[in-house]
Order: structure tokens, then sequence, then C-alpha cells
């Protein structure tokens, strides 16, 4: 039986079934995704979102299928939509379960007929693939009206006359190019009949981007009508895509994904299988290497973002050749020093505007070798990197970034957010990090002593002068100039006379690293305050509630969100350093913990997160899942911990 079921019994709450989404992807940065009762509510949504140029420029081409079942003289809409003011029609009402087997499965029972819609995308290709099979009652009719929307995947498309609606048809194969600047859509088929359409539907609407504040009304186009006869052993095909295709190529193509999503399940662990196939949705091709998409349904992909997610993704799953693309795609963007923060959506230059994302790069390398071993790549590909990383950073890069007197690093200024708490609210920064924060010294240090063991290891003996002593320095001051020993933990941020106290996860970062510059006695006392005040079922909080500027819950416009973004918003990946510092400094008494705190995101994942686990969730209980449905660095670091050894 599939990890991930419902059956009938959700249907009595449409609100859950409205919330539960799955993911589908191509592994070049497309995808395709809805929820399990098969309606849009979000503009991300649809059947083919496809990377045009691969993998940040994004393009909704086929929003969805709309299905009519035509039997016994009757006509059963399965589909669902959202309009204003009503829910029409009310397919998943005959929906009699959802399943992930090993791809989205929906499984409709209309008056003793049984019909079988799966959805998969083909790796490597804007390719995705429905069919509809009758496994049980008499031959009916199938109609399909596929619905376009031929725009950016941040935008939404209205009606309007510059669309261009010729569709031109061939035996099995029609195709549409609604607009030049676009590619054109192919609908390969098994219909019995194909006719034009020229219709639009018009006022779809997207309920969660209501609730975030932003448009969430539609129009869509329906190019063509196609009607299969529905018997048994002979499913209705349709393969939308960028490219044309057969109809008959669906069953190949069916049983090559199979083969290909075949997971290894280590003791039958549902929990574990079922990340380890997630894992491998974020993992895209840029160029001949590889990168990491940082969340699904709107990020791209991030430098930080990419670093933090490696380890979980790659090296305990041992994809570890994927491992290498990837530090090798971002060691080939190294500028002064920088990897980018991100790569833009219409693919202009990457933008250098992180502090942390090179040095992650560093701690991404020292763990890699640590599970590989593999000496020789480290050397002849990642070491100069490092040391030029490094080198970069004593004598200063973009934003003010440079060491100071003391060995720590210093950056930026109130109006420049370097760190991973980067929201901006009107051009202003919502959490000012500025100087000297926390988990930037712990990489630092991290840094420069990875940088003199390998320096050593490799023989360069005046390198390993340098880094040594430049460790120590670091160590010393780091511990001396941080510690707050009237609350028991470190500062969060030190700039000049200024240090801020607050009660906030980075912390913990510097507990996790490979090379830790803080004192046993010390570590101990960080992680019972985080345990006390920052630690929920789901995560840690990014500031504690006892703080000024708390706030508990992830709603509202775009600027109310961003202000509480990480003013107390729950972050699962921050489990990862929690539960590694946890291991480290208590030993055998972690262990149980560490399983009974991950119980909580198990049950979210086989369960509401259909396989993924989101981005944030809210501070305040019952910690509603907020932000991407599906996010890299939250499904790594659980990963990790899943498979995590002491």
């Amino acid at each position: 039986m599939p990890a991930i079921r419902f059956d009938r019994s959700i249907w009595a709450d449409p609100a859950e079934c409205f919330r539960r989404e799955w993911l589908e992807t191509n592994g070049i940065g497309g995808f395709s995704s809805s929820t399990v009762a098969g309606v849009n509510t979000r503009r991300y949504h649809g059947l083919l979102m496809a990377a045009v140029k691969p993998p940040a420029v994004r393009v909704l081409l086929l929003s969805k299928l709309e299905e009519t079942l035509i039997f016994a003289e009757q006509r059963v809409e399965l589909s669902t939509n959202f309009y204003p003011g009503v829910i029409h029609p009310e397919g998943y009402r005959q929906l009699e379960e959802f399943r992930l087997d090993p791809f989205p499965v929906s499984m409709f029972c209309v008056a003793g007929v049984s019909l079988e819609k799966r959805i998969f995308m083909v790796r490597g290709e804007n390719t995705v693939i429905v069919e509809y099979e009758l496994t049980e009652g008499p031959e009916c009719m199938l109609e399909l009206r596929p619905l376009i929307a031929f725009r950016g995947y941040h935008e939404l498309t209205h009606a309007n006359p510059a669309l261009n609606g010729a569709l031109r048809q061939s035996d099995g194969l029609c195709s549409v190019r609604p607009y030049p600047d676009h590619p054109e859509l192919y609908f390969a088929h098994n219909a019995e009949r194909t006719e034009g359409c020229t219709d639009w539907y018009y006022r779809f609407e997207y309920p969660v981007e209501r609730e975030r504040g932003l448009d969430f009304q539609e129009d869509l186009y329906c190019p063509c009508v196609l009607s299969f006869k529905l018997a048994a052993h002979r499913p209705a095909v349709v393969i939308a895509s960028t490219q044309p295709h057969n109809a008959a190529e669906c069953a190949s193509l069916k049983a090559r994904e199979i083969e290909r999503r075949r997971a290894p399940t280590s003791d039958g662990d549902a929990f574990q299988s079922t990340l380890a196939r997630a894992a491998e949705q974020f993992i895209v091709r840029r160029g001949s290497l590889y990168t990491v998409i940082a969340g699904y349904p709107w990020f791209t992909d991030w430098g930080r973002d990419t670093m933090i997610a490696l380890p979980g993704l790659t090296l305990a799953t041992r994809r570890f050749d994927v491992a290498r693309g990837i530090l090798l795609e971002f060691a080939n963007t190294l500028d002064q020093g920088m990897l980018p923060n991100v790569f833009p959506d219409s693919g202009e230059t990457p933008q250098y505007n992180t502090i942390d994302a090179a040095l992650w790069f560093i701690e991404a390398a020292r763990q890699f070798l640590d599970d590989t071993n593999d000496v020789e790549f480290v050397r002849s590909k990642l070491y100069p990197k490092l040391i030029e990383i490094i080198d970069w950073h004593v004598r200063g890069t973009r934003y003010g970034i440079h060491m100071d007197s003391d060995g720590l690093l210093a950056a930026g200024d109130p109006d420049t957010q370097l760190t991973w708490m980067d929201a901006r609210v009107n051009g202003r920064c919502v959490t000012p990090r500025n100087g000297k924060p926390v988990e930037i010294q712990a990489l630092w240090y991290n840094a420069l002593a990875f940088a003199a063991k390998l320096a050593g290891d490799f023989k360069d003996e005046g390198a390993r002068t340098r880094m040594e002593e430049l460790a120590d320095k670091v160590r010393a001051n780091f511990d001396h100039t941080f510690w707050n020993e009237e609350v028991g933990h470190l500062y969060d941020v030190i700039d000049g006379q200024r240090r801020d106290a607050s009660l906030r996860p980075n912390q913990l970062i510097a507990l996790s690293l490979g090379y830790c510059a803080i004192a046993d006695d010390r570590a101990r006392r960080i992680i019972a305050a985080a345990e006390q005040h920052l630690l929920t079922p789901y995560g840690l909080r990014t500031l504690a509630p006892f703080e000024p500027g708390y706030r508990g819950r992830y709603e509202g416009t775009a600027a109310e969100r961003d202000a509480a973004y990480h003013q107390g918003t729950v972050w699962p990946w921050l489990l990862g350093p929690f539960l590694v510092a946890d291991a480290r400094f208590h030993g055998d008494s972690a262990r149980w913990r560490r399983s009974h705190l991950l119980g909580a995101l198990r049950a979210y994942a086989l369960g509401r997160g259909c396989g993924q686990i989101p981005e944030i969730f809210d501070g305040d209980e019952p910690h509603e899942p907020r932000g991407c449905f599906a996010q890299a660095w939250s499904v790594g670091e659980v990963l990790r911990m899943v498979l995590f050894r002491d």
C-alpha cells in the first residue's frame, strides 16, 4: 500500500482536502502541482509549469483539464473550481481516494463507474502526462477541455484579443501557440474526436492568493475539446508538452518513471523513503551540472539554501555525483570570494548579496569530504576556491564584508540584509543584523579550521600556518565577545557598542558545525535556552515569544507576512543544527529526543504534507504550515536527521 493515501473521509471537510498539495517535477525546474481535490488554489498550481529557460524561467502553459464523464445519458463533472462566491463544479465529491503511487493518482467513483486518473512528468522534459483508466463499469465517454494560461508563473492572465487561438491538428496530435514569445504547446492524445474551441473561462479564483493579499482572479482559454471512448484496458491519454509526442508512448514513459523513482526503503521506513523521493524533486540541472530549487512553488536556486540543503539532499541519500555537480557549479560562480545569493527568474546576472553562502559552501565541502573521502576532488577542484574565499574575506569584498582587527567578520549597514534573516518591509530591514552576526562568526571559524586541516593534509605549509593563526584568534575572540552571562546564551549580533541579546536560533549553528568554538558548559546552556523558548514540534522559532517584536502568526498582506518572517515564525530546517548540537553535547540522552522530535514532521509529511515539508510554520499553536509547501532545506535537514548517526 502507498505510504500516502487519503480515502473519502477527508472530503467531509472540504477545506482539508483543498489545502493538501501534491508536486511533480521534471528535473530541469518545471513542475506540475495542485491539490488532492483537483482544484487549483494558487496561481502557481497547474498541470504544466514549463521551465522554458531551465531552471529559473518558468511559464504556466496548461492550467488544468476540465473533465466530464458521460454514461447512461448522464454528464457528471469531475473537475472542481473556485469562482466568485461558489465552488463549481464539485467534482471532488466523486473522489473515492487519492494516493501517491508513486505519482498522484485519483480514483473517481460514480454510480458503478470507477475511473482512475494518473498524473506524472517526464524527467528532463517540459512534459506532463495525464492518463484516465476505466477500472470498473460499462464503456463510457470522457470529455476533456484543456484550459491554457501561457503566462509567467508569478503572474495571472486575463481574456485579451492578442491571443492567437488557432488550433493545428494532425492524427493524434494538436497544438497551439497563443503568443509568439512562448513555446508551442502540443497535445498528443488518443481521443475519438477533436473539436476546435474558442472559449474563455472567466474569473477563476485562487483563495490562497487572496489570503496572501495578492491578486487572485484569472481567466483561462480553451482551444479544443477532446472526446474519448473509455473501455477496460484502453486508457485515455493526454501528453501535454513543448515537444511533439505520440499517445502510444504513455506506457513506456510511465514504466520508465516508475522504475526511476524506486527509492531504497531501508528497513521499510516510510518516512525515510518519502523524504528521499522528495529530496530528488529539488535537484535540477543547471547546464551540464546541478543546482537545487530552494522551494516550490515560487523559489529558484539560491546559493545559501543550496549549500545548507546539500548534505541532506545528496550526501545522506548517497547521491555523491550530484553533490560533486552542485559544488562544481557553484565553485564556477565564485566572484570576489562570494557565491550568488540568487539566480534571478529572468536569467540576468546572479546577485552577490549574501555574507554566508560562501561560508556554507565551505561547510558543505567539509561534509562532502567526510562522507565520500574523495580527497582528490577536494584537492583539485575545491581547495583553491576555499583559500580564495578566505583571502577575499580577510582583505574585504562587497558590502563591506571584511575581517576586523579581532579576527571576526563584520559587514553591512542598517539598510543591508546579508544573512538568512533577510526580510524587508518598505525598504527597511525587519531584522537588522549588520555588524557581526553570531552564526557568521561560527561559519568563519569553521572555514578557517577546515582550511587549516586541508592545508596540512596537502602540505601547503604557508597556508596551514596562516589559517591556524587566524582560527586561533577567531576562536578566542568569538567566545569572549559573544558570551552573555546575564542571559546564559550568546548575543545574536554585535555592532560596535550595540549588543543584541535577543534569543534567536542562529547561535545553534555555532554548536553544530564541523569545528565548534564554544565551550561545552556554555553550549549546554544555549541548548537549554533554545529548548525552553524556541523549540516546537515542527522546528525552531526565529525569536523567543517573550522578546519584543515577536509575531506568532505568519499571515496577512505581503508586508505583514514579511514582518513576521523571522520574528517568531518556525523553520523546520533549524531542527538540523539543534539536533546535531544536542547529540554533540548531550550524547546518548539525545537519541530518544531526536526520534521524538521528528514525530510531528513525520506525521505531517505522510499526511497533510503529501510527501513534503514546508518552508515555515506559525510560531503559535497550532503551528499552521505557511510559505512554500515544499522547501529544500526543510526536507534536506530533516532527512539528514532521520539518517543521522552519532
